[in-house]
């Protein structure tokens, strides 16, 4: 049953009464003006000849059809991604094979206590898993960017680039985490990114990597709390004791027997899965307690945000609520599942909500309808959406009906969504180009500019790893920036522009500048005609002097001031956390986090080398690339 508290019904018509009052349309921007924002904001980027079919078709209809991607024939996408042969696998397999060499791995070092040295054996499987785990998240990164750089369902990419970091989980969490992120982004993010909110967040909630990587999988009523299912002294007793022996059996391959006959009245064969969950259950009794890092998330940065009018007891009592939400065992293919024997069945208050006593995973349920109902809710999520796609301090008015319409639609994201980009804020000259675009995005924005082809290799998601953020390579739960300021800094700068120059040096897979329309036509023109091209090709044909001043001189003076303040030892603490991204980055592609990488120490994606020198059409192509209109959206 969804709650439906009077309070927050009155609360919400009353905003809802107050934000809905019609307003003029009056889209500041001129009609091309219009198509390129929307190309900025609802895709990763223009390809060539997309403002010329948009404008064939009408900005508005386009815009419709990008809010419903299900009309929206992508079957090339679809067979492109078909050459990740890991991922298109059956993932509880994949999983479940990782698991058990993982436990022959520590089988061996248990048998091998007494000797320090490492025997051959357990240096090939300790190089065997190394090798699938970063062939796993090689091909897991690669189809990310793929999708972003070829899909037609561009909208739907965006969202689903949005929501995978409001929902952040970190890949290196530990050893299974990798193998439930692609679940996590096919299964649970993308199909639900326009659709109701209350469905991704349950979604979310149940889905193992969430549940792994916020450790509520492995919590649990505390000793002084009632248990939704009795677990007296006997019954612990059975169950260490059979767990004892299922890992002796596991061992040494012997058959394992029931303990007196006391459950079967007889003898069984335990299967490897079975004793896994037992030795599982025996883990979480060992580590008894309440964990409240996913309670503290789900009200803090999923739904109510920082100042959503929680306290500290919600924060427990929704931790409480949540308790038994856990993973089978690796070797059974994880996936949720609810055990109510952890559970903790007492009375719970959340929000002003009361929880009735000894009920299951319904009171779980009923906290996500709580918090998915909320008008802070509402509120914070138009506010992310409006930084999204509108500007890093969005107007209230615009922030005001995306969150009454997110209340009225009980929580329609495709509708927030529309309210959103439809509004005049959203074609407002203050919003156009307002956005400085994500290491993420300056990489496939580059890709679809230059009409490249999706990359099948690790290459370019080691790319946006170089410009500082490696996918899925965000260690706290708040996901990566926001706002533009987090992303420029003296050392960011200047990555960008050597980015800019080694992709017109096609060192990025599937990139040529040469695929530029009437690109050969314009070798031997004067330099003046090739900037024009170029301005018009790349920044659609919006140019600052300083820039066009760049682009003839053929020298961008940031590139040598930023390298200068760079080796200047009071570098600022922009400087400094740049840096420290970098020696993350390096922590990461170590543990097979980032698909390229060159040799330790060196920062230069796999294959990019020393910044290349450039002359003429290529030269101009690489300082387009990095100058600022590029670099915002």
């Amino acid at each position: 049953m969804r709650l439906k508290s009077s309070l927050i019904l009155l609360v919400a018509a009353t905003a809802s009464a107050q934000s809905t009052t019609p307003r003029v349309d009056h889209r500041e921007l001129a009609a091309d003006q219009q198509i390129i924002q929307a190309l900025n904001r609802l895709t990763f980027g223009p390809r060539p000849g997309d403002v010329q079919k948009i404008r064939a078709m009408g900005l508005d209809k386009w815009v419709d059809l990008q809010l419903h991607p299900e009309k929206i024939d992508d079957s090339s996408l679809d067979q492109f991604v078909k050459r990740y042969d890991i991922l298109n696998q059956d993932q509880n397999e994949i999983l479940g094979q990782y698991a058990q060499a993982l436990q022959q791995r520590r089988m061996v070092r248990r048998e091998r206590a007494d000797s320090v040295q490492i025997t051959a054996e357990e240096r090939a499987m300790q190089q065997k898993l190394g090798q699938q785990r970063r062939q796993f998240m090689s091909q897991l990164m690669s189809e990310r960017v793929a999708r972003a750089v070829g899909s037609n369902r561009q909208l739907e990419e965006v969202m689903t680039d949005f929501w995978l970091n409001h929902f952040n989980v970190y890949a290196a969490k530990g050893a299974p985490e990798p193998y439930y992120l692609v679940e996590y982004e096919r299964d649970v993010i993308r199909p639900n990114a326009l659709g109701k909110f209350r469905d991704l967040l349950g979604a979310v909630a149940k889905s193992p990597a969430m549940l792994f990587y916020l450790d509520n999988a492995r919590s649990m009523a505390d000793s002084t709390r009632p248990r939704l299912v009795a677990e007296g002294q006997e019954g612990r007793a059975r169950a260490d004791a059979a767990a004892r022996i299922a890992a002796l059996g596991a061992r040494r391959g012997r058959r394992i027997q029931s303990l007196g006959g006391a459950v079967s009245g007889g003898q069984r064969q335990m299967d490897p899965a079975q004793q896994q969950e037992m030795l599982q259950r025996l883990q979480q009794q060992r580590n008894q307690g309440l964990n409240e890092n996913y309670g503290r998330e789900l009200l803090e940065l999923h739904t109510l945000g920082v100042d959503g009018g929680y306290t500290q007891q919600d924060v427990i009592n929704v931790a409480r609520a949540l308790t038994g939400w856990t993973i089978r065992p690796p070797q059974m293919g994880g996936g949720f599942i609810f055990r109510p024997g952890v559970h903790d069945a007492g009375e719970k208050l959340v929000l002003g909500h009361k929880l009735p006593a000894n009920r299951g995973i319904q009171d779980g349920e009923d906290v996500l309808d709580i918090v998915s109902q909320s008008p802070a809710t509402a509120r914070f999520i138009a506010t992310k959406l409006a930084r999204r796609f509108i500007s890093d301090n969005p107007p209230q008015a615009v922030i005001n009906d995306g969150a009454a319409t997110f209340t009225r639609t009980n929580g329609d994201i495709r509708e927030v969504v529309r309210t959103i980009i439809t509004s005049n804020e959203f074609y407002s000259q203050q919003a156009f180009r307002s956005k400085v675009k994500s290491p993420f995005e300056v990489v496939v924005s580059a890709m679809r500019a230059l009409n490249a082809q999706p990359d099948s290799t690790p290459r370019t998601a080691g790319a946006i790893a170089y410009l500082g953020e490696p996918l899925f390579g965000h260690q706290a739960p708040n996901g990566y920036p926001e706002t533009g300021d987090a992303w420029m800094n003296t050392g960011a700068i200047l990555n960008r522009i050597n980015f800019g120059m080694a992709v017109a040096a096609n060192r990025l897979p599937g990139v040529s500048f040469a695929s530029l329309p009437a690109i050969d036509s314009l070798r031997d023109a004067p330099r003046s005609a090739q900037v024009d091209a170029v301005v018009s090709i790349l920044l659609s044909g919006s140019a600052s002097p300083d820039t066009r001043a760049v682009l003839m001189k053929g020298e961008n003076p940031l590139a040598s001031s930023a390298a200068n303040t760079q080796m200047d030892s009071g570098a600022n603490q922009n400087d400094v956390a740049n840096n420290e991204m970098m020696r993350r980055n390096q922590g990461n592609r170590a543990n097979g986090l980032l698909g390229g990488g060159g040799p330790r120490g060196n920062q230069q994606p796999q294959g990019f080398g020393s910044v290349p020198q450039l002359s003429g059409i290529a030269q101009i192509v690489g300082l387009a690339l990095g100058s600022p209109e590029f670099q915002r959206r």
